[in-house]
């Protein structure tokens, strides 16, 4: 079907140029069935006027033909909301409904007389985003005559001053509520004058008004009820006569201050009754046409209350500390016992035997080793526990470790028990004790086993964590940790049993299947190496120990080169023992001796550094005990660095304080008991360092 219309010419639409969102879409439209007919038709009065109106800044429309069809600009968009871009050509009656027939009556009388006019503040409720909205508007009408000569539409053009309008009415309605507000104010002063004296009257706080120097200008009845004073007796004197001695410097340095400008609005003191018995007051103050305004409760029989209750409390705890030392006493004699028992019974037999017998001796002897190896294993887990046992720190990869412990980890576990270990592709560092980490691993993995009967899922997780999350009475903690998790499909910890599962000697298991120390020990390890171990468990579902230890940020050293193998015999080496333990010193130098080492002894840190200071090449390395009566062995192992850099120290110890708050440094540490293998290892590696620089130096 061939169009009526002519096809438009290369300039018949330039009335639509830089016409913004509206001049495209009047553009593109399809006007063919419209009755305005296609752009390029349109008379050119209106084009003209649609030129006009698309360039304006304010919001314009054209109302054109009888209709008073809508030609509008991109400013009349917002007003219109969802009504755009389907009102565009539509009868303006049709768009606007009900709006349109408030002012219609208007825009008729501008078609009729030719007029234009101006309406302000014109109210409108219009349906728009959805909802009614009432608004205010100013506009025009402004006749448009055609190419006739007559009337042909209408030049609609305004603005919405509807926030305007509505701040008008704010502001006038503030005004109005500040002049009620301003004739409330002088009633309630009035008011409140009457009730500010009923209150000084009535009040059981102390009220007081008085000078910086204490001067006393007004109390109130209060005074003579709570500390028995009549106001003739107390106006005009200082305030500082009824304060105890112990308070007085307090509370004339607060005068001062206030006097000065600066704020001391609550303080305590003592005053003094009328009977010569001192109450306790809490005053509030502030100053005001310089004097002090105070007001004082009485709070004698709140804080004689408080201290019953804080002693009371102090007693609970005592006696909680003397339940848990009963509990751990009663532990540690149990298994000690039993392991001197061990020990006596074999020595016992050792002097009965034949001493052809040979194996008999071995077995014996072999069981005192093994008794001293289980005591000095269970000393270590209670010092764990207690976070007292004295670390080692290195920064070494968790990665690493629990594949090396996963590869042993099916020997542990059984066959009947499946291991699953997931591990991150990079290194996670931290800074720790690897040794007792790789303990608290294996004590985690034991009590999982048993809690699977030997039968299930254990699985083994490594992964880095921005954050430690709220354990116990700990809120979350922000900072990298590395976080090591086990998880078993056993049988799952009672509700109240979790509370109870790190105390030491805490076990569910049977007589002679568990000391109650393995997880202690992971939780003493834990929060001495600054982390964490959390538990989660299901009963009859399983349970997930969880560790969290630091995330380190430095790289684990290079390992040592040139270390010895352990060697059982001293070749002449020249050792200074220092030990004030006679026993002890007897039978370290005795050890020394049968090993081939050449041993001198002295008795504490003093005799020591004398025996240096005079012949400091007579010995290749310092032997010292840790705990000894004035200076100590780490002082001692400075003191021997700061005089005689050459001398290497070896230090040993059983527990010591000074180990477990500032460690042993960079001296080597030797934890009692010791073996001969371990003894010979450690002095002959110092000797050797020092033996090593001696020859770089002769080089």
């Amino acid at each position: 079907m061939t169009s009526s219309f002519p096809e438009p010419g290369p300039d018949a639409l330039d009335f639509l140029r830089d016409g913004g969102v509206l001049g495209e879409l009047i553009r593109t439209k399809d006007w063919r069935e419209h009755p305005l007919g296609p752009p390029v038709v349109w008379p050119q009065s209106l084009r003209s006027m649609v030129s006009a109106c698309l360039n304006s800044p304010v919001l314009c429309c054209i109302l054109w033909g009888p209709e008073l069809r809508m030609l509008y600009n991109d400013a009349y968009i917002e007003s219109m909301g969802e009504r755009h871009p389907g009102a565009l050509g539509q009868p303006v009656a049709e768009v606007w409904g009900d709006a349109w027939s408030a002012v219609a009556a208007d825009f008729h009388r501008v078609t009729l007389t030719g007029r234009g006019m101006i309406r302000r503040k014109v109210p409108l409720l219009i349906e728009r985003h959805g909802r009614s909205e009432q608004s205010w508007w100013d506009f025009t009408a402004t006749p448009i005559r055609g190419e006739d000569g007559r009337i042909a539409g209408l030049l609609n053009q305004g603005s919405e001053i509807t926030q305007q309008v509505m701040a008008e009415q704010q502001r006038d309605a503030s005004a109005a509520e500040l002049r009620d507000l301003t004739e409330h104010l002088s009633l309630l002063v009035e008011e409140r004058t009457r009730d500010r004296n009923a209150l000084w009257e009535l009040s059981s706080d102390l009220m007081l008004r008085c000078g910086f120097d204490g001067r006393m200008v007004a109390i109130n009845p209060a005074w003579q009820r709570v500390l028995g004073w009549e106001e003739s007796e107390l106006l005009g004197s200082s305030l500082f006569d009824l304060i105890h001695p112990d308070d007085l410097p307090a509370t004339i340095a607060g005068a001062s201050a206030s006097a000065e400008g600066q704020s001391f609005p609550r303080f305590d003191n003592r005053y003094r009754h009328k009977d010569g018995t001192y109450r306790h007051i809490s005053w509030s103050t502030r100053t005001a046409h310089g004097l002090i305004n105070a007001v004082g409760r009485d709070v004698t029989d709140e804080l004689a209350q408080s201290n019953a209750l804080a002693a009371s409390q102090e007693q609970l705890r005592q006696s909680q500390k003397l339940e848990a030392v009963g509990q751990l006493t009663g532990g540690v004699a149990h298994d000690f016992n039993n392991l001197l028992t061990v020990v006596r019974s074999s020595v016992e037999l050792l002097r009965r035997v034949d001493p052809a017998a040979a194996d008999k001796r071995r077995r014996y002897i072999q069981s005192i080793s093994d008794a001293v190896d289980r005591a000095a294993k269970l000393t270590g887990q209670l010092l764990a526990f207690a976070r007292r046992q004295a670390l080692t720190p290195t920064v070494f990869d968790v990665v690493r470790n629990i594949r090396l412990v996963g590869e042993m980890m099916d020997t542990l576990t059984g066959s009947r028990i499946r291991v699953r270990i997931d591990l991150p592709p990079h290194p996670c560092y931290v800074h720790a004790d690897a040794s007792q980490f790789d303990t608290a691993i294996v004590n985690m993995a034991v009590n999982a086993r048993d809690a699977m009967d030997g039968e299930g899922r254990l699985t083994l997780r490594v992964r880095r964590v921005e954050s430690l999350p709220a354990i116990r009475s700990h809120p979350v903690r922000q900072g990298s940790y590395v976080e090591v998790s086990l998880k078993d499909t056993g049988t799952g910890i009672p509700a109240d049993h979790l509370k109870k599962i790190f105390e030491p000697f805490f076990t569910t298991k049977s007589v002679g299947l568990g000391t109650g120390l393995g997880l202690s020990q992971v939780y003493g390890f834990a929060k001495q190496s600054g982390g964490e171990v959390q538990v989660d468990s299901t009963p009859g579902r399983g349970s997930t120990f969880t560790l969290y230890l630091p995330w380190a940020t430095a790289l684990p050293a290079e390992p040592e080169l040139g270390v010895p193998e352990p060697l059982l015999v001293g070749h002449g080496t020249r050792v200074l023992v220092v030990e004030d333990n006679v026993e002890v010193g007897a039978l370290a130098t005795q050890t020394l001796a049968e090993l081939g080492y050449v041993t001198a002894w002295a008795v504490d840190a003093q005799q020591a550094l004398a025996e240096l200071d005079r012949t400091p090449e007579a010995f290749d390395v310092v032997f010292s005990d840790v705990v000894m009566p004035g200076m100590n062995g780490v002082e001692l192992a400075r003191e021997i660095s700061r005089r005689h850099p050459d001398v290497p120290v070896v230090l040993t110890s059983g527990y010591s304080d000074a180990l477990v708050h500032g460690g042993a440094g960079d001296f080597e540490l030797l934890q009692k008991p010791y073996s001969f293998d371990q003894l010979s290892l450690a002095l002959r590696k110092e000797a050797g360092k020092r033996n090593q620089r001696r020859r770089s130096s002769a080089t």
